[in-house]
């Protein structure tokens, strides 16, 4: 790195790795397989006795090749991708990357966790109980609600277990027919927007005014008595603070409606700000974002939906309970009005211990301070990134936001024609990205930062000048910008792909059958 500039001299491997089914050699093995032993063969006997399903009418198609070269394959494959171990990755906006520290994964992968079976009786596993168990408890002291349930996959999953719980509340009090209306707002999660739909409701969208807060005079006209629910996000996705939150939640509760506070960032006001004091009935937090567990596909992931005391019966089953009297560790079954198994089991174990030691590790002092460090390291590079030409950031001029912040490239694209997605490619070609897919695109040329408190001066600083220095280029060479990435293993996407279903391979017989199927229609045409 050049210290005065701050730029790095990057270049990433590029391999042009095929994929591994192509370098497959018939007949060539990794690992032989020991014939089976006569004593084997005795306890399994007869084969013929599974079901006809469960037998393949063909042998798997899978990839034949010696150690080495799966080795080779997959860490050229490593080479070519950029992560939060790797780069400076709060260009992934709302998705929060933070540091995993690497005791949890030691912590994770230890044989007394991950040898584990979830069918094991109870007295087996009254170690992994007390993690969940306290975990549990540990969310309801951040969050002010009194019952958690850890069981869903994701925060998708956790706002469908949400939409459930109205759903079934709303059955058993008999106001499924009359309340059939839910809230949102456009700059909240879209996956609130998408449960709504899916368990049948009307969805009312308020938007934002001026100050970039939701509007309350529209939510005014909005409520009725078909409200079932008001599903909001606070800070919204743009990263602005809506001081006005029990005002919006008790206005829904003079309805009888239920609120329900995504949660799935919580980065920037952990420790500071409840659910319980905002007026929510329910809310969700992503371990793997806000509590330092890998994110998503690098995890796995793991929503937790916490609830008030009269929601508890609707939870999902199990929950971890604990007999005051034998002080042992139980899954509980009877909830009386549980909509049911969300996901299987009890939770994804290795994210949510991962999270729990992250914060027993800080303790409620430094869960409040790492908040605190996230709005901080936020508010840093909001002066700094508005300080750059042709950037600018909607609504609420002049205030301070929370842990991210809503970009705007609109300015610099109509004086150089360059857009957020040439910025996007060239920001590879520095070892760094940002996402430009924050729907829906009512900032122009959007893009999101969030730097969580992971994050180091100096790793703000650099990422600041990379982005300075295209900016320069821009309008400079603008050809350079738009041409990138030039050093990357990035290309441009042909998004065609992305929207086509017809165009979509997700396994490599079907990638197969289209590749074929596509040139017996080239012939027949030609």
């Amino acid at each position: 790195m050049n210290m005065q500039t701050k730029l790095r001299d990057f270049h990433q491997a590029r391999w042009d790795e095929p994929i591994i089914y192509e370098l497959t050699t018939q007949g060539e093995r990794g690992v032989l397989l020991p014939k089976v032993e006569d004593g084997i063969r005795e306890t399994v006997k007869d084969t013929k006795k599974l079901p006809s399903h469960m037998i393949r009418s063909d042998r798997a198609d899978l990839p034949e090749m010696s150690q080495m070269r799966v080795l080779k394959h997959y860490l050229r494959l490593s080479q070519e991708n950029l992560g939060a171990d790797l780069n400076i990755d709060i260009g992934q906006g709302t998705c929060t990357m933070k540091y995993n520290p690497k005791i949890n994964e030691v912590l994770a992968r230890n044989p007394k966790v991950s040898e584990l079976h979830p069918y094991q009786d109870e007295s087996t596993v009254q170690g992994v109980l007390e993690v969940i168990y306290n975990m549990d408890h540990a969310l309801r002291a951040i969050s002010g609600m009194d019952a958690f349930s850890l069981q869903s996959g994701g925060g998708s999953q956790a706002i469908y277990v949400i939409g459930s719980i109205i759903r079934a509340w709303l059955e058993e009090t008999g106001q499924v027919e009359t309340k059939d209306e839910i809230i949102t707002t456009i700059y909240s999660h879209p996956s609130n927007t998408a449960v709504a739909k899916l368990k049948g409701f009307k969805i009312i969208t308020i938007y934002p005014g001026k100050d970039g807060r939701p509007d309350f005079e529209a939510l005014k006209n909005a409520v009725s008595e078909r409200t079932a629910a008001l599903m909001i996000t606070n800070p919204e996705d743009i990263g602005i603070y809506n001081s006005r939150i029990k005002e919006f939640t008790d206005l829904v509760h003079s309805v009888g409606g239920l609120c329900s506070y995504d949660q799935a960032n919580l980065n920037g006001i952990m420790g500071i700000t409840r659910a319980r004091e905002a007026g929510f009935d329910m809310c969700f937090f992503n371990l793997h974002k806000t509590f330092s567990a890998p994110h998503g596909c690098g995890g796995p992931g793991s929503g937790a939906v916490g609830v008030t005391e009269r929601l508890k019966p609707f939870l999902p089953v199990p929950i971890v309970e604990k007999d005051s009297e034998t002080q042992r560790f139980y899954l509980k079954d009877d909830l009386p009005y549980s909509v049911g198994k969300i996901k299987n089991f009890y939770g994804t174990v290795p994210a949510i211990l991962k999270a729990y030691a992250w914060i027993r590790a800080l303790g409620a002092d430094g869960v409040k301070e790492a908040a605190r460090v996230a709005v901080l390291n936020n508010n840093y590079m909001f002066r700094k990134i508005l300080s750059i030409r042709g950037a600018s950031a909607p609504y609420a001029e002049g205030e301070h936001r929370i842990e991210q912040v809503r970009y705007s490239w609109q300015k610099l694209k109509e004086e150089t024609g360059v857009t957020t997605s040439d910025i996007q490619n060239r920001m590879f070609d520095f070892g760094v990205h940002y996402w430009t897919s924050h729907e829906p695109w009512l900032v122009p040329e959007p893009f999101t930062i969030e730097p969580t408190e992971s994050y180091s001066k100096q790793e703000l600083d650099e990422f600041i000048a990379i982005t300075e220095q295209i900016v320069k280029e821009a309008y400079e060479n603008p050809e350079l910008v738009k041409t990138a990435p030039h050093k990357s293993t990035i290309h441009h996407v042909d998004h065609a792909y992305l929207d086509d279903p017809e165009k979509w391979a997700i396994t490599w017989r079907s990638y197969k059958k289209k590749y074929n199927g596509y040139f017996e229609k080239k012939e027949l045409k030609e």
